[in-house]
């Protein structure tokens, strides 16, 4: 049976939706089930349990471990705003407000140049 969707209700859409919702993840929980049987008959096969293979009994709890980030190097600052010099750019990525208006009241990025 098809839904008539062009003729149904913005709430009885929602509905229909919640109930595919609900429907896949009943579906979901069926197939991860049967998965772990499989692998649990696969792994005794070999003569090994589930949990000697996948710690913790089960391959979806494994944590998984995460690459260590390298820190980003900063830029080297190549413009100073002339009104504070605490407030720097490299030249990359978004101009700031400050060097903006800088360019708008008639300098040069040379005349901003640290």
């Amino acid at each position: 049976m098809k839904p008539d969707l062009k003729s149904m209700t913005r709430k009885q859409l929602e509905k229909l939706s919640a109930d595919i919702d609900k429907a896949l993840a009943r579906v979901t929980r069926t197939e991860m089930k049967e998965a772990l049987a499989a692998a649990e008959k696969a792994a005794k096969a070999h003569g090994f349990s589930l949990s000697e293979i996948a710690p913790g009994g089960r391959p979806a709890e494994t944590p998984k471990k995460k690459a260590a980030k390298k820190p980003k190097k900063s830029g080297i600052p190549r413009y100073a705003n002339p009104d504070d010099k605490s407030q720097t750019w490299t030249g990359k990525g978004r101009r700031p407000d400050w060097f903006l208006a800088a360019m708008e009241a008639g300098k040069s990025p040379d005349d901003l140049a640290v």
